[in-house]
This record gives C-alpha cells, structure tokens and sequence, in this order.
C-alpha cells in the first residue's frame, strides 16, 4: 500500500509541460508591460492574447487566464488565421507555423500597440519584441526593447532584467 501512495504522489506532482510555462510567461509579460491609452477603447475593455497560426498551448492558455484580471482587465484569449487579422489583440503569440509568413505578420502590425512573442530563430532580429528560447533545459526569452518602445509599449525594468542575453 505504501509504494501505491508513494507512485501516485509523484504521478500528481510531474513539472508543468513546456506551454504550461510558457502560457505562465505570457501572463506575467501582460503585468510588467505599458500600453498606451489608446490600445484600449475604454477602461472596461480586456486584455487580448492572440494566437495567430496554430495553436500549440491547446486550452492550456484560456485555463492560466481564467479569471485573471490585471489592472481591473479581464483576460481573453483569441485565436487568429489571417495575418492582418490580430492588431485587435494586445499580446499576440505567432505560431512557429508561420514563420515563412513572419516579415508579412510584422508588417501588417507596424505601428499597432501589439506585444508580439514567438519561439523561433531570429524572432527578434526580424523585429519580433519576445522570443522564447532554451537554454539547457529551461525556457529562457530574449527581448527586443527596441521593437517596444516604436509602437508605444513600455516594459518594465524588472521583466527586462529577467530576459536572456
């Protein structure tokens, strides 16, 4: 009997999958950024996840957010297939499926106060804001403040501070 208690404790207590962490990270990037007034139409208004492409957190994301609120905002989560579709969300998470289309997805979104997050090669250099990357076995993101701060979006000094090198 003392073996099946010992089995099943651990089999409750196996570590958070990759996109559980990183629905996590996407949570806590919408607390330590600043938009501009005019992302939201009015004080009421949620704050959008977006995920454009496929999508690779299941429900995994709508669950970290389920009645959440940050700064008296609701959190949504919203799922998008065109490109030019997503400059009514506040963070959107591009897909790796569409990474051919990613010059196309950042065009379409200059200027729109969009946090953009990916997990592809050179997400950031192509002029995405947040990368996720491995680094042994830990889920690490890169930063391009840079990207930012055109649109309007201020990140915190913390969330900066926390971004690999």
């Amino acid at each position: 009997v003392w073996l099946l208690a010992v089995g099943a404790g651990r089999a409750q207590e196996s570590p958070p999958t990759e996109y559980q962490l990183k629905a996590a990270f996407l949570l806590n990037f919408a607390k330590f950024i600043e938009w501009p007034p005019t992302a939201f139409a009015d004080a009421t208004k949620p704050i959008v996840l977006g995920i454009l492409g496929e999508n690779p957190f299941g429900d995994v994301l709508k669950r970290t957010i389920q009645d959440k609120t940050i700064n008296n905002r609701p959190l949504e989560v919203r799922e998008f297939l065109a490109a030019a579709e997503p400059t009514n969300c506040h963070i959107l998470f591009i897909g790796t499926s569409e990474k051919a289309r990613l010059p196309e997805i950042l065009a379409n979104l200059r200027g729109a106060s969009v946090l953009t997050v990916g997990e592809m090669d050179h997400f950031t250099e192509s002029g995405g804001m947040i990368n996720f990357v491995r680094q042994g076995n830990k889920i690490r993101f890169q930063i391009n403040e840079v990207a930012a701060k055109k649109v309007g979006l201020k990140i915190s000094s913390k969330l900066l501070s926390l971004a690999a090198r």
